[in-house]
C-alpha cells in the first residue's frame, strides 16, 4: 500500500496511519511530518471517496481502516456530503519550519 516504511514495522505503520486519519476525520487538521502527511493524503482521500459512494459495501471497506464507528459515521454523514460536487483534491498539505527537536520538516494536513 505505501511505499515509505518510516522504519516501523507493517503492523506498527499501519496502526500509525489508521490513528492519524481518524484524528484527520475527528479534527479536520493534524500536524505531523511532511513525509507522514504524504502517506496520510492517500489513505485519507480514498476514505472520502468510500463516503461519497455511501453504500454498505464501502461502510464496511472504510470501517476496515477506520476502527471508531463513530468517525465512520462521520465521514460518511458529514465529510463526505460536503465533497459530493468535488471531484478530488479533499485535503491539503500546508508545510511548516523544521521542528525544533530533530528539524524534521514538519507540515499540517487539513481538509479543504
Amino acid at each position: 500500500m505505501t511505499l515509505r516504511r518510516f522504519g516501523r514495522q507493517m503492523g506498527h505503520r499501519k496502526a500509525l496511519f489508521r490513528n492519524q486519519v481518524s484524528d484527520l476525520f475527528t479534527y479536520g487538521k493534524i500536524e505531523t511530518t511532511e513525509m507522514k502527511a504524504k502517506e496520510i493524503r492517500i489513505l485519507a482521500e480514498k476514505l472520502i471517496t468510500l463516503g461519497k459512494q455511501g453504500d454498505l459495501h464501502a461502510r464496511r471497506e472504510a470501517a476496515k481502516v477506520i476502527t471508531d464507528k463513530a468517525v465512520v459515521k462521520k465521514l460518511f454523514d458529514e465529510i463526505a456530503t460536503r465533497y459530493t460536487e468535488r471531484n478530488g483534491g479533499y485535503t491539503r498539505v500546508v508545510k511548516l519550519g523544521p521542528r525544533r527537536g530533530d528539524a524534521a520538516p514538519m507540515a499540517i494536513i487539513e481538509l479543504v
